[in-house]
């Protein structure tokens, strides 16, 4: 198992060149059941990090560039009359698919933004009060531009809170983006990456991950931290049960991605940013999530 998630690893390393953290982040947010959000600048490789991790776990993968004036069917699917049979029939749309790409999701409007609601907590699309239920396995993967810049409407909390992590990018480091100049980017080798594993595969993982022993101890720890940003003044407001549930599964992940059956602290520890940093706030908003981040993993001390 330790060999396969490995392999995942270094074949995703191969086109996001300087970024074995955050592709371990993805890794862990997945197998977790999770849906992963990525927000940076404009030409960081947001997208192509969400391709080729569809391309090495050999999913089947939908893009959807979203615009202001996308329309929720758009997403979901419509149904169209058949005049031959005088019957309606339901078209899918892009969301029928393993892994979903929501590319700019905070460029379209809040109307549309709530589409994905359901999609991502029930993992089923309901139209003309018909429920259809997704492939599995299934996840979005998001990408945004800050939120600063023009043309982007702000993604709600409830919207926030389905992503199971958000994660950053940034600037690739002086040898990663000599080799990127090198060989022209790293998107035009996506298509010629061998999948590592197929979607019973991946399924397998995920249930392992659910099999991690999580002591009562490290219990007392995430509550710990849970209950510190529901009482801190520092905080607009506390993690959800949802919250904490989301840093269990990411904290039992990447212990099997360390090739452990058993979680420790430190497993919740590198997972916290990526868990809490889009759903914590400071009650002045003058601080970065890497802060407020930081601020609760130095204020709750190991049990």
């Amino acid at each position: 198992m330790q060999n396969v998630i490995q392999n995942i690893i270094d074949a995703t390393n191969q086109v996001i060149l300087g970024k074995d953290r955050q592709i371990r982040m993805a890794l862990a947010c997945i197998l977790a059941r999770g849906h992963l959000l990525i927000e940076d600048l404009p030409g960081m490789g947001k997208t192509t990090l969400a391709h080729t991790l569809a391309q090495v776990l050999g999913l089947k993968f939908s893009r959807v560039q979203f615009t202001s004036d996308l329309l929720p069917a758009d997403i979901l699917g419509v149904s169209v009359y058949d005049r031959n049979n005088a019957v309606f029939k339901f078209h899918p749309g892009p969301v029928f698919t393993n892994v979903l790409l929501a590319d700019e999701v905070n460029r379209a409007t809040p109307k549309t933004q709530s589409a994905l609601l359901e999609v991502m907590e029930e993992g089923q699309v309901t139209i003309e009060g018909e429920t259809r239920v997704l492939p599995q396995p299934f996840f979005v993967i998001a990408t945004q531009n800050p939120t600063h810049h023009i043309g982007t409407f702000p993604l709600p909390e409830s919207q926030l809170d389905r992503f199971l992590m958000r994660i950053e990018l940034g600037y690739p480091g002086q040898d990663a983006e000599r080799n990127l100049l090198r060989s022209n980017g790293g998107r035009g080798h996506v298509a010629n990456i061998k999948p590592s594993i197929d979607s019973t595969e991946l399924l397998a993982l995920q249930k392992a991950v659910q099999e991690i022993h999580i002591s009562d101890a490290l219990l007392d720890y995430l509550q710990a931290l849970l209950h510190f940003t529901r009482t801190s003044s520092r905080y607009a407001a506390g993690l959800s049960p949802r919250a904490g549930l989301a840093l269990k599964q990411c904290a039992q992940a990447w212990a099997m991605m360390e090739g452990r059956d058993f979680a420790i602290p430190e497993d919740v520890q590198a997972v916290l940013p990526g868990v809490a940093g889009h759903r914590l706030q400071a009650s002045s908003n003058a601080e970065s999530s890497a802060d407020i981040v930081n601020h609760l993993l130095n204020s709750v001390a190991v049990s």
